[in-house]
């Protein structure tokens, strides 16, 4: 099903997409494309997970950051593109590439990136990991007693809140959320009214509840991939048939929206139904294990109406990023030294923020120099009788944040707070 691309462009977009003078278009094959360039910037990410003079951890770290980046560029930029696409859009970019070269160009330039990065998990990561200590083992390399635990396990805390949903002419193929990794399960089942044996696809959800790494027990350092144990448990979904093959998969979905400022009534309420929306957005590129079967992988590709150009088989666990909780280890052999940033001399007294300032002049060089002072100002601020008002702006914050927890408090103390909040920061509205 065709994406609607919405031709209504800010002033801004207008100005950037308007036809390039002709001496600029002379230029074309020295400029360098926009997406093929952030690619370029994330391969210097990924260069730092391969630099054996990083700590194993940071390491880790950075290929996690590898993952996380690309999962936002498809999110953004390639749905972008894909939109254009559908909707026919033929304009080049100022490089001189249309919206399905520049696909092409990114699936092409992509995919030896993963190849390496996956290379280097596996070849590199996994075994130092392993000699320092620390192991992801797979469910075949487990004894007896290792799986008797992680079954308990699975019966316990994973097996009760699972819902297997098999595709048949009565339930067609389910929705599955972006980003969610699943387990595709090819099923053969008898039709008692034909009388033959026939192939179902059956999907199952990987709770995003539960560990992606399940520690076994009496070992704080060596771990099991939730994926694995239900794929090895996976006939206890499926007990009166009989199940050909299992293999995980993940899906990556339309996650850009737009929103005129000037047409919107209410902004605020405007980006919240575009967040609801978001989640319903199309598939932009769908991971598979690389060993799942042709097959399986062409009915998924279908399903969710891509192309093979948007399919990427990826030969480790899918989802590297959720990997990064390992980082969170008890292990400083393996990090880097923690950075502690400096303050200022004039801070570091008994004299309070505002004696301080009324005498001169704070410059604070984040991140070299700590945002403590800037919290503590708040809050001195909020605490202060003699502030009546506090009027600030805020870019970018999260749900628990020190600097809104004190400006709430100023507010419930009596005094006038008024802050600007961005509303349309990327993936934090």
């Amino acid at each position: 099903m065709a994406r609607k691309l919405s031709l209504t462009r800010s002033p801004r977009k207008k100005r950037a997409s308007a036809t390039l003078p002709l001496e600029i278009e002379d230029l074309r094959p020295l400029l360098i494309n926009r997406e093929l360039s952030w690619i370029e910037f994330n391969r210097r990410v990924l260069g730092e997970a391969l630099d054996a003079g990083h700590p194993l951890l940071e390491r880790l770290k950075f290929l996690s950051i590898f993952a996380t980046n690309l999962d936002e560029f498809f999110m953004i930029r390639v749905s972008g593109l894909i939109q254009q696409v559908d909707a026919g859009v033929s304009r080049l970019s100022p490089d001189g590439l249309s919206p399905k070269s520049q696909l092409k160009a990114i699936s092409e330039t992509l995919r030896p990136l993963l190849e390496e990065q996956m290379a280097c998990f596996r070849e590199r990561i996994l075994p130092e990991l392993a000699i320092s200590g620390i192991e992801i083992v797979p469910w075949d390399r487990l004894d007896d007693p290792e799986r008797e635990e992680l079954t308990r396990k699975f019966s316990e805390r994973i097996f009760p809140i699972l819902t297997p949903l098999a595709v048949d002419p009565a339930h067609p193929f389910p929705y599955i959320s972006n980003l969610s990794l699943s387990l595709a399960v090819e099923l053969l089942v008898w039709n008692e009214r034909e009388e033959v044996e026939e192939t179902r696809f059956a999907r199952v959800k990987v709770p995003p509840i539960v560990p992606r790494l399940l520690p076994l027990d009496g070992a704080a350092s060596r771990f099991v991939l939730v994926e694995e144990v239900m794929a090895a448990q996976i006939n206890r979904l499926f007990p009166d048939v009989t199940v050909r093959a299992v293999h995980p998969f993940r899906v990556t979905r339309d996650a850009d929206f737009e929103i005129e400022e000037d047409e919107a009534r209410d902004l605020l309420k405007e980006i919240e139904e575009q967040l609801r929306r978001r989640r319903f957005g199309s598939a932009v590129r769908l991971e598979v294990d690389a060993r799942m079967p042709e097959a399986m992988c062409r009915y998924l590709t279908q399903a969710f109406e891509l192309e093979d150009v948007d399919v990427y088989q990826v030969n480790g666990p899918l989802g590297l990023n959720d990997l990064m909780s390992l980082y969170r280890l008890d292990r400083p052999d393996l990090k880097d030294l923690p950075f502690r940033p400096g303050v200022p001399a004039a801070l570091t007294g008994d004299e309070s923020l505002f004696d301080v300032l009324s005498r001169q002049d704070i410059l604070l060089h984040h991140p070299y120099e700590s945002f403590g002072p800037v919290v503590d100002f708040i809050r001195a601020a909020a605490d202060d009788p003699s502030v009546v008002a506090i009027k600030q702006t805020l870019y970018r914050t999260s749900g628990d944040s020190t600097v809104v927890g004190a400006l709430i408090r100023a507010s419930e103390q009596g005094k006038q707070v008024a802050v600007v909040v961005e509303l349309k920061a990327r993936f934090d509205e």
